[in-house]
């Protein structure tokens, strides 16, 4: 997540997302003005907020939460009491906030939103990831992300124990089950990305989905490519399609991987078992924002 491209050339920085992110959730929230506070308490109050679990979770956004009171107000001060990547039970409280009230109301649900489905996604990928102790296999997320909110989504992965794929389109080649059928067929679509690559004059590692050990074996024929997902296999067809990469490119097991299966798969000793469950079949943490 550190990665920075400059926008005009297709690379996105990561900071610059966060903080037309938050703008926006700023805008969509606070309108004109936050009548509801504007009406009954007086402008300059002070009081304090503290966030409180209401069920078990792995916590996640706090350094989000920091930019959003401070874009808010700047003066408002924040006392941490827990760090993110902590599993927090019912009651526990990992932070408090001070300042102006008016601040303070008008920061509460956006620091919600975004802290709880953090936490969701942190605390569901923990899950995976505790499954996979013992193998190589490290759990990847994948592009399927809520639109806008990917930044936040695999930052909080990466807080659960996972591992970032790539950003975007951008960042790396893919050669998915389309881009092959498109191209006709897998070793012409592996040739002409390496020659774009060297035309492109830019290093972007390629990997390449296969559906079939004949597809591996096609892939491995051309060479060129850092990493071969094995896309809707079987255990038995991972383990047999591990033994023919016999470490000569990085392995991926993808489609369809649950919380009952994914060891079955981390067992057969690919490299990485990528979910998109762990982003987009998330329960959010409960927690709250209350007068301290």
């Amino acid at each position: 997540m550190t990665k920075e491209y400059n926008t005009t050339k297709g690379i996105v920085s990561p900071d610059d997302l966060i903080d037309r992110l938050i703008d926006l959730a700023i805008e969509e929230d606070l309108g004109d003005g936050d009548h509801s506070s504007l009406s009954c308490i007086p402008k300059d109050e002070k009081g304090a907020v503290k966030l409180m679990f209401k069920q078990d979770g792995v916590l996640a956004g706090l350094k989000i939460a920091r930019k959003v009171y401070f874009r808010i107000d700047p003066n408002v001060k924040l006392q941490f009491f827990k760090s993110d990547g902590d599993f927090l039970s019912f009651g526990d409280v990992a932070f408090t906030a001070e300042g102006r009230v008016h601040s303070l109301l008008q920061a509460e649900r956006i620091v919600l939103n975004i802290m709880q489905r953090m936490s969701g996604v942190a605390t569901q990928t923990r899950e995976y990831v505790k499954h996979c102790e013992g193998t190589k296999a490290k759990v990847l997320d994948t592009r399927k992300t809520t639109p806008g909110m990917r930044v936040l989504d695999k930052m909080a992965v990466v807080i659960g124990g996972g591992v970032n794929h790539r950003m975007g389109l951008y960042d790396m080649i893919m050669l998915k089950d389309n881009h092959i059928d498109f191209a006709g067929g897998i070793e012409k679509a592996i040739l002409k990305a390496r020659t774009y690559i060297s035309q492109l004059g830019r290093p972007l590692d390629i990997e390449v989905e296969t559906r079939s050990i004949s597809d591996v074996e096609s892939v491995l024929r051309v060479g060129g490519v850092k990493r071969i997902m094995l896309d809707n296999y079987t255990v038995e067809d991972t383990r047999r399609a591990v033994e023919v990469i016999n470490g000569t490119v990085e392995t991926e097991s993808s489609g369809g991987i649950t919380l009952s299966t994914i060891r079955d798969y981390a067992l057969c000793g690919v490299d990485y078992i990528s979910v998109g469950a762990i982003t987009h079949q998330i329960r959010s943490i409960d927690m709250n924002l209350k007068k301290v």
